[in-house]
């Protein structure tokens, strides 16, 4: 007989356990408890991988988020993880109030960071202000929550038939991992493009309330008293009332979250396999503006400036066959198409849904001036990389590179020393690329670096700059949450295969007249650029992007 301050040998039940009190059999019920622990990983993963997604969105640099959040997770796991610990001798009730406040706060994580996003403005400051010390405090205290999970789950699995501290821990692990691939693949090709990220949070947190009572007023009832019991269920209740109503007026959350962030004026939203699409106005003489991913793309009455400066210098030379990389809303294939001799011109663009809003949207049709209704333009809807890899040597005159700032992760490869080799293999020999290579004023390191990779391909560089004073949100892979009049400007940087190619318009018989693009102005563009150069940059590369 163990004398009571004798230590307990290795195996046998700690003092607070007593004869399991149990509805089923053990096998059911060490089932039932391996599949709540898949249920719970699965939904502790979508959370996760919620918080990345969202602030990805808002912030633009992936990497940055992910690193953030999941480091912040996995810190705040391990800590959970010791403090549970000491609800190991109401390891039932402790478990089932776990579960109903992780449920309640990573199903509304999602709503609160969008809400403080769209109300309280930019994501561009300290990690202390607004909505980027909310992401933080969301990713300390989910990870909290799903690491107290693991101790009292294995209490509780130990609780129904005693085995070997190895078993229980690889039993209860495959069923965690099991769970967690299953949430982490349901999350992109399931949850968000069916649900969008709100709702998709919502209903994970009622399925992880539902699965953590479940388990433990149906299992381990037995465990809890009265008082205990309807404090859970009430708490349990209460929690999915929350979600579902929540869940019922999101719609109308997001359209008062939507029309905080872009104004009243919003016309057309939609969610594309790719992004999310806005458009405002370009009806009763309001200027239209095309958002995508929260980012400006076209807008304003600075609009043709960008892309009278982005097109018309790479188009002074040969420029039968052009190629133009994004420029979804046709605006890019607008100005090339003013050009005679313009025989062919292909778009690469990644998302489709933009294209076909380009078309059929009968504002933004007339601003690009139908030019998807020429029989010259040949979409092409895919990976830009990947159709360079496939494009034939000496193909084009003139490639357009019109995507995203550099910086902004999905694009960064588009910006890498690879990809511009690709280009320059598909010019021909006399070739031209126009880059347009984020706000020099704003982000010089990064605009100087893409000339270094240019240059670094083999390509010969003409930098320069254009200014404009249209209100709009702010350039670059930061969102603004409003409207801003401060002057910013568009970095541009042409680039020649054999030669530095010359800063002109473009000139000869049948040049189109342009309404801000001078020879001067260019030239004065140029040395405002060369002002503000960054010296001792280095290209960036797939495997080292440097933006």
């Amino acid at each position: 007989m163990i004398e009571p301050h004798a230590p307990a040998p290795p195996g046998a039940p700690p003092p607070w356990a007593g004869p399991p009190r149990l509805p089923v059999r053990p096998g059911t019920g060490r089932f039932l408890v391996l599949l709540g622990v898949f249920v719970c990983a699965a939904c502790g993963l979508v959370y996760e991988l919620e918080l990345v997604a969202l602030a990805s969105y808002l912030v633009g640099d992936s990497v940055t988020q992910a690193s953030v959040v999941l480091s912040c997770m996995v810190f705040a796991m391990g800590i959970g993880s010791l403090v549970a610990k000491r609800l190991r001798p109401l390891a039932a009730a402790g478990f089932g109030a776990i579960e109903a406040v992780l449920a309640l706060v990573g199903g509304c994580s999602a709503l609160a960071l969008y809400a403080v996003f769209a109300w309280t403005g930019d994501w561009g400051g300290m990690w202390a202000d607004g909505p980027r010390a909310l992401l933080v405090a969301f990713s300390l205290t989910i990870g909290l929550l799903i690491g107290a999970e693991v101790p009292l789950l294995m209490e509780l699995i130990q609780r129904i038939r005693r085995q070997d501290a190895g078993g229980a821990v690889a039993d209860l692990f495959a069923a965690d991992y099991v769970g967690a691939l299953v949430g982490g693949l349901a999350f992109p090709f399931l949850l968000l493009p069916l649900l969008g990220q709100l709702t998709s949070a919502l209903i994970t947190g009622a399925v992880n309330a539902v699965a953590g009572g479940a388990l433990v007023l149906g299992l381990f009832r037995g465990d809890l008293t009265r008082r205990t019991r309807w404090l859970l269920v009430i708490a349990n209740l209460t929690v999915l009332g929350l979600l579902a109503s929540a869940a019922v007026l999101v719609d109308d959350f997001e359209r008062a979250a939507r029309h905080a962030v872009y104004g009243r004026d919003v016309r057309v939203a939609v969610q594309t396999d790719v992004q999310e699409v806005v458009i405002t106005g370009g009806t009763h003489g309001r200027p239209l503006a095309l958002f995508l991913d929260g980012r400006l793309r076209v807008g304003g009455r600075d609009g043709r400036r960008y892309h009278e400066a982005l097109v018309h210098p790479a188009m002074s030379g040969e420029h039968s066959r052009v190629l133009i990389l994004g420029g979804g809303d046709g605006l890019a294939a607008r100005e090339v198409l003013r050009h005679p001799g313009v025989h062919r011109v292909d778009i690469v663009e990644a998302d489709a849904g933009v294209v076909r809003l380009a078309r059929r949207d009968p504002p933004l049709a007339r601003l690009n001036g139908h030019a998807y209704d020429d029989n010259r333009v040949h979409v092409m809807t895919g990976d830009a990389f990947r159709r360079l890899r496939a494009a034939p040597p000496a193909t084009y005159d003139v490639v357009i590179s019109d995507l995203p700032d550099p910086g902004i992760t999905a694009s960064t490869k588009l910006y890498s020393q690879e990809f511009y080799g690709l280009v320059r293999r598909a010019l021909t020999p006399h070739g031209r690329l126009a880059v347009h290579a984020g706000p020099v004023s704003a982000r010089p390191r990064v605009f100087w670096t893409v000339d270094a990779t240019l240059r670094a391909a083999g390509l010969r560089t003409a930098p320069y700059r254009v200014t404009g004073h249209d209100s709009g949100f702010t350039p670059g892979p930061d969102r603004s949450a409003g409207p801003t009049r401060t002057p910013h400007d568009w970095g541009f940087i042409l680039a020649g295969r054999g030669h530095r190619p010359a800063l002109r318009p473009g000139e000869g018989r049948g040049a189109p007249r342009l309404r801000t693009l001078t020879r001067e102005g260019l030239a004065a563009d140029a040395r405002a650029a060369e002002g503000m150069r960054v010296g001792g940059v280095g290209a960036s590369t797939l495997v080292h992007p440097r933006y």
